[in-house]
C-alpha cells in the first residue's frame, strides 16, 4: 500500500521525463511561449478588469498562475491563467463580498482543487456529456459579450443585478455623447481583429489593434477612461486573513471557483491532447497543477486561474512542444510587469471591451451548434438549457442541472431499449403449457420493468397463469434497484401462488442478486436453472400438477 502510494505521488509531481524532448524543440517552444505571451497580454488585462479585480491582478495571475501550472501540470502544452469564464464567476463575488474576500476565495479554490487532483477525481470530467460542454461554452461566451456592454456604452455595470439584466438597463439609458467615443473604439478594434489575420497570419491581431487604438486614442485627444496605474514589479506574498466567520461565508464561492476550474482546465488539456503530437494528459496531476497555481495567484494577489483554451490552442499551433512555452509565456508578461507598465496604463479600457467582445464570438463553434441541434431532441434541449441556464442563472448550476438533463434522457434511452418480451413454448405443445409465461427481459432491469412483468404475465390471452420462467441471459445492465424490483416481483408472484424460475444468471449479476434476495424469494432452489430445456421442463412438472 506505501509503495502504490508512493507510485501515485511521484506520478502527480514534476520529473525530468517533462522535459525529454527539450533538446530538439527549445527554440519551437521558446518561439511559442513568446508568442503565447503576446497573445495573453490584453486578454490578462481585459478578464482582470472584468472580473472587478483589476488588471493588475489579471497580469499577476497570468504570470504567477501560469508559471506554476506549467510545472506541475499534467499537460506539456496547457497555457494558464485568467479565463472568461473565471471572470463570469468572479464578478458577482466581489459585488458581494467585496474585493478583499478575492484573495482568501482563490486561496480555497485551489486547495479544493488541488485536494481533486490528490484524491484521483480527475477523470471525473470524462461524464460530462458533448451538448452541457458546448452550452457551457455558448453561455460563457454570451456572458463575457455582455459584460462588456457598460464599457461599450462608458457607463458602469448596477450593481447586484444579473449581466444580461445590467446589459439592457445600460443600453436603454445610454448617454450617447459618451457611448459614441467608446463605441468608436470597440469598432475599431473589432475591424483591426477581423481584417489583421487576412494580411498575414503572424500578426498577433488582438495585441496589434490594442496599440493601435492606444496610439489613435493619445494621438486625437480622445477622453476615454484607460487602465491606469499598474504595479512595476510583483507584491510580495501574503497570506490572507482568514477568520470562521469569512471561510464559512466564502466556501460556497470557493467551491464554485474550483468546480470552473477544475471542468476549464481538464476540458483545455483534453482538447490540447488531440492538437498536439505530445501524448496523453495526465488529469489528476492537471488538477493537482492548476490548485497550486490558484494557491500560489492568491498569495501573490491574484485571482483564480485555469486553463485557457484559447491559449493553448495558439500555443500548439506555433509549435510548443514542452512546457517550456508556457514558462516563456509567463517570463514575457514578467518583463511587462518590470519594464513596460506605463505604456500598458494608457490602454483605454474600451480597446479591452473590444478584444473581449471579438473573443466571445471566437468561442462560439457555429458548425458545433448545429451539429448539436440537428442530431437528437434530447441533445439539443440539453444544450439549449445549459446555454441559457449559464446566461440568466448560474454557471455551476448549468453544468449540474445540464448533466441532470442529458443524464434523464440517457437512462429514458437505455429504459426504452429494455424490453419484456413474452415467447411461446417451443414446440410440440403439452397440456397445461398455455399456464406457463416464459419471459425475455432484455437490455436493463428498470424498475419500470416490474409493471412490463406483470402485463406480460396476465392478459387476454393467458387468462390463467401458474408458472413463470424468467429468461436473464439477454439482461445486460442491472443495479441494485432493479435487482430490489426482480426480488420484489419475485416475492409477490410466490404469495399469489405463482411459481417462479429464474433461468440463465449471469455471473457478474450473481452476487448483486443473492445480497438483495432474489434467490431466497425462490420457492426452491431448484427453481434457479441454467438451460432452457431444463427450465421449461421443471416448469410443465408444476403446471401440470395445477387443477384446471
Amino acid at each position: 500500500m506505501i509503495a502504490a502510494a508512493t507510485r501515485n505521488l511521484r506520478r502527480l509531481l514534476p520529473s525530468r521525463r517533462d522535459y525529454a524532448d527539450l533538446p530538439r524543440s527549445w527554440r519551437r517552444d521558446v518561439l511559442a511561449g513568446v508568442t503565447v505571451g503576446v497573445v495573453a497580454l490584453p486578454l490578462a488585462l481585459a478578464f482582470g478588469i472584468s472580473s472587478g479585480v483589476g488588471a493588475a491582478a489579471g497580469l499577476i495571475t497570468a504570470v504567477v498562475a501560469g508559471l506554476v501550472a506549467a510545472v506541475f501540470g499534467g499537460s506539456a502544452v496547457q497555457v494558464s491563467g485568467p479565463t472568461g469564464a473565471m471572470a463570469v464567476v468572479l464578478a458577482p463575488i466581489v459585488a458581494s463580498h467585496g474585493l478583499g474576500s478575492i484573495a482568501l476565495v482563490t486561496l480555497l479554490g485551489g486547495l479544493i482543487v488541488l485536494l481533486a487532483g490528490v484524491t484521483g477525481l480527475g477523470r471525473a470530467v470524462t461524464f460530462i456529456p458533448w451538448p452541457v460542454i458546448e452550452g457551457f461554452t455558448l453561455g460563457i461566451a454570451a456572458i463575457i459579450f455582455l459584460q462588456q456592454v457598460p464599457a461599450a456604452f462608458s457607463a458602469t455595470s448596477p450593481p447586484g443585478q444579473r449581466t444580461l439584466t445590467a446589459a439592457w438597463q445600460v443600453v436603454t439609458h445610454a448617454d450617447w455623447s459618451q457611448a459614441g467615443k467608446t463605441l468608436g473604439v470597440i469598432a475599431f478594434v473589432a475591424a483591426l481583429m477581423l481584417l489583421l489575420p487576412r494580411i498575414h497570419r503572424a500578426i498577433p491581431e488582438s495585441l496589434a489593434a490594442v496599440i493601435a487604438a492606444t496610439v489613435v486614442v493619445a494621438a486625437l485627444g480622445i477622453s476615454v477612461a484607460t487602465i491606469g496605474e499598474l504595479p512595476s514589479h510583483l507584491p510580495a506574498p501574503v497570506l490572507p486573513h482568514a477568520d470562521a466567520g469569512a471561510l464559512r461565508d466564502l466556501f460556497g464561492a470557493a467551491l464554485a471557483i474550483a468546480a470552473l476550474a477544475a471542468i476549464e482546465s481538464l476540458l483545455s488539456a483534453r482538447v490540447a491532447a488531440t492538437m498536439a503530437p505530445t501524448g496523453p494528459y495526465d488529469p489528476d496531476r492537471e488538477l493537482v497543477g492548476q490548485g497550486l497555481a490558484s494557491v500560489a495567484s492568491g498569495v501573490f494577489g491574484g485571482m483564480p486561474a485555469t486553463g485557457a483554451i484559447a491559449r493553448t490552442a495558439v500555443n500548439v499551433r506555433s509549435g510548443a512542444r514542452t512546457r517550456l512555452s508556457a514558462v516563456v509565456h509567463s517570463l514575457v508578461l514578467l518583463g511587462v510587469v518590470y519594464l513596460a507598465t506605463g505604456p500598458v496604463s494608457a490602454i483605454p479600457l474600451a480597446a479591452l471591451s473590444g478584444v473581449l467582445m471579438v473573443t466571445s464570438f471566437r468561442m462560439i463553434s457555429w458548425s458545433t451548434i448545429r451539429k448539436i441541434v440537428t442530431s437528437t431532441r434530447s441533445d439539443a434541449l440539453t444544450f439549449v438549457l445549459t446555454a441559457v441556464i449559464t446566461v440568466c442563472f448560474d454557471l455551476i448550476e448549468a453544468v449540474e442541472i445540464g448533466i441532470l438533463v442529458a443524464a434523464f434522457f440517457a437512462l429514458h434511452s437505455v429504459a426504452r431499449r429494455s424490453s419484456v418480451v413474452r415467447e411461446e413454448l417451443p414446440a410440440p405443445y403439452q397440456p397445461g403449457d398455455e399456464e406457463i409465461a416464459l419471459l425475455r427481459l432484455d437490455g436493463a432491469m428498470f424498475f419500470g420493468v416490474a409493471e412490463r412483468i406483470s402485463n406480460a404475465i396476465i392478459d387476454s390471452d393467458h387468462p390463467r397463469t401458474s408458472v413463470v420462467i424468467i429468461r436473464m441471459s439477454q439482461l445486460g445492465m442491472l443495479d441494485a434497484t432493479g435487482a430490489n424490483t426482480l426480488a420484489q416481483i419475485c416475492t409477490e408472484l410466490e404469495a399469489r401462488g405463482i411459481t417462479v424460475i429464474i433461468k440463465g444468471v449471469r455471473p457478474e449479476h450473481s452476487a448483486l442478486l443473492s445480497s438483495v434476495g432474489v434467490f431466497e424469494s425462490l420457492r426452491h432452489e431448484n427453481h434457479l436453472v441454467d438451460t432452457l430445456d431444463e427450465a421449461i421442463e421443471h416448469a410443465r412438472t408444476h403446471a401440470h400438477r395445477q387443477p384446471h
